[in-house]
């Protein structure tokens, strides 16, 4: 990512574009399109738009544009003399490049233009460049707002370390449109280890470069939610070369073997996994989106998509080149001397979308055992929601980012706010109806009722304790399709951020009184507080109760793929799962 998730000025300058290895990829059945990649010139069936690639005996030394399937004289169904890939040597590297790149051209059907040179740096080499240095201290202060407002970094915690966490300890490797280079992370005190599935994902971010230059600005989104849905079509499409390649292992091509993970950060790695769910989000939704392309208009389609990136996750998400968005009416009334970030996100704001609020309602299972996205379901049965797919990948673990509760979003800004040594913020989000946007405001007052101590009252400004992740004053306005969040250390700063706000404080004695109904201009709720960590929880290793809430890393020109084989089998044990395969 590059504005929330931002990289380290030290990786500033590489520009990188890397790969989220996120499945458990013991085995991996043939693709259900494996069949559409052509065996030889003339001969072999031919997705729309794609290139027959070259038979055997038209590949020669020295053929590399020119051709499909033929790289530097390697023939796509060749293979590599050496079963494995740890302690390759720079002849071995070299081989198993050319050879990976003949066979990335035959399964996406067009040639690189140019090669692509391939580079190891150690984990911890990897980690010290990218760690702590995100931005100016002004950056960091409205990104850890941003956080805490998705509930998913509380107020004592850094979000900035969190991210480098995830980063630092997570990538795998990435391709950098800077530099024009691929970069492999691997193990300290190691020789080079690579893994033939991120050697194939960097190589097509290297031949989407040399289509589609990576450097453009439109590959850049301005926000959270704009960054998240470009690489909806970015990953994406390297997410479902891969799943194609992975296929032909399984199917027909001699494929080294990968090497044991290094546990993506050494022992026992931990990870937020509210920040690394919704990094992962364009990896899995977007390999669906490009599979849905690709099987409607063929390469043709994805390079159409490529050329003009989705503009929101929620068009991702839900497959729907034409989802229509909506307007938020904000209008900065703040007194008491609170002031915006004008110099962050997009004139003060950012975008948080679909994707990251869905991961904000499930987080509360995971990570606090509160039942938010189904509050009449146990914890268990709410981090489910997120593994239940109607959809599969091949090779590695999907995850589902589509909830009643979330589906309706229309556009959302969130304005971090300082005074002094104060921080708030004012979320004003738009839904598609007044349904939706009621759906959402009742699953955000659960949340707040889950860490507080009191029921909620229609109409009054709410309190959680110090003792809490996320202590002050929230106000919850619901008025036809919108829905405004206000934030501050204490009541009397909600009116002071929102003083037209249609709230009334809390009682003197501290109680909150009775719950109300909803009406449009109101903010009551259907009278649950959401505070459910009751008798039928899912206890237990399989509830996600034990959730790991490790840390980040920032990192301002790269987009960081996670090799996170660690960090999925954390997740795994986490939830209580395995990756699934489709039958």
């Amino acid at each position: 990512m590059r504005r929330v998730l931002t990289f380290s000025t030290a990786a500033a300058a590489v520009t990188a574009v890397a790969v989220l290895c996120v499945a458990l990829t013991a085995g991996v059945a043939a693709a259900p399109d494996a069949g559409a990649v052509p065996a030889a010139s003339g001969t072999g069936p031919t997705a729309p738009s794609g290139v027959p690639s070259a038979s055997a005996d038209e590949c020669g030394p020295g053929d590399g544009p020119d051709l499909v399937g033929c790289w530097n004289g390697t023939h796509y169904e060749e293979s590599v003399d050496f079963a494995e890939t740890d302690g390759l040597n720079e002849s071995q590297l070299s081989a198993l490049t050319d050879l990976t790149m003949a066979r990335v051209e035959h399964v996406r059907q067009r040639p690189f233009r140019e090669d692509v040179p391939v580079e190891t740096v150690t984990r911890s080499e990897y980690a010290n460049d990218t760690a702590s240095g995100n931005g100016s201290e002004a950056f960091r202060r409205w990104n850890d707002q941003v956080w805490e407002a998705l509930f998913v970094v509380g107020d004592d915690t850094n979000a900035n370390d969190e991210i480098d966490s995830v980063f630092g300890g997570a990538v795998s490797g990435f391709y950098s449109p800077s530099q024009d280079r691929i970069v492999i992370v691997v193990p300290d005190g190691e020789s080079p280890d690579i893994d033939p599935s991120t050697l194939a994902h960097e190589l097509l971010h290297a031949m989407q470069d040399q289509y589609h230059d990576l450097t453009d600005p439109r590959y850049v989104g301005a926000t959270q939610d704009g960054d998240l849905a470009v690489d909806g079509i970015v990953e994406g499409e390297a997410v479902h070369v891969e799943e194609r390649y992975a296929a032909r292992c399984a199917d027909n091509w001699t494929c080294a073997e990968p090497p044991e993970s290094d546990g993506g950060g050494g022992g026992g790695a931990e990870f937020n996994f509210g920040i690394l769910q919704t990094v992962l989000q364009p990896y899995g939704d977007g390999a669906l989106y490009v599979r849905e392309l690709r099987d409607e208009g063929g390469w043709a389609a994805v390079n159409e998509t490529m050329n003009d990136p989705p503009a929101s996750t929620a068009e991702v998400i839900h497959r729907d080149p034409g989802y229509e968005e909506g307007n938020v009416t904000f209008d900065d009334a703040a007194t008491g001397g609170w002031e915006t970030y004008p110099d962050q996100g997009v004139e003060g704001a950012e975008t948080a979308g679909e994707a990251s609020m869905f991961v904000m309602f499930w987080y509360q299972s995971l990570e606090y055992r509160h039942t938010v996205l189904a509050p009449d379901a146990t914890v268990r049965q709410n981090v489910q929601i997120h593994l239940d797919t109607e959809a599969q990948l091949e090779s590695r673990a999907v995850y589902n980012y589509a909830h009643p509760v979330t589906d309706g979003w229309a556009d959302d800004e969130l304005y971090p706010y300082r005074n002094g040594d104060r921080d708030g913020y004012v979320w004003a989000t738009e839904w598609q109806t007044t349904d939706d946007a009621e759906a959402f405001r009742d699953a955000y007052v659960r949340m707040l009722t889950a860490h507080g101590e009191r029921d909620y009252a229609a109409g009054t400004v709410y309190e959680i304790g110090s003792e809490s992740d996320f202590p002050g004053a929230y106000g919850v306005v619901r008025e036809g399709t919108s829905v405004t969040i206000t934030h501050a250390p204490s009541p009397e700063g909600v009116f002071e951020l929102r003083p037209d706000a249609d709230l009334t404080l809390p009682d003197a004695d501290g109680t909150d009184g009775a719950d109300g109904g909803d009406g449009d201009g109101g903010d009551g709720t259907d009278g649950d507080d959401g505070n459910s960590s009751d008798g039928d929880d899912g206890s237990g290793d399989a509830d996600g109760s034990d959730g790991a809430d490790g840390g980040a890393g920032d990192t301002s020109d790269s987009t960081p793929g996670f090799g996170v084989a660690a960090a999925l089998v954390a997740l795994a044990a986490a939830l209580g799962v395995a990756a699934r395969r489709s039958a």
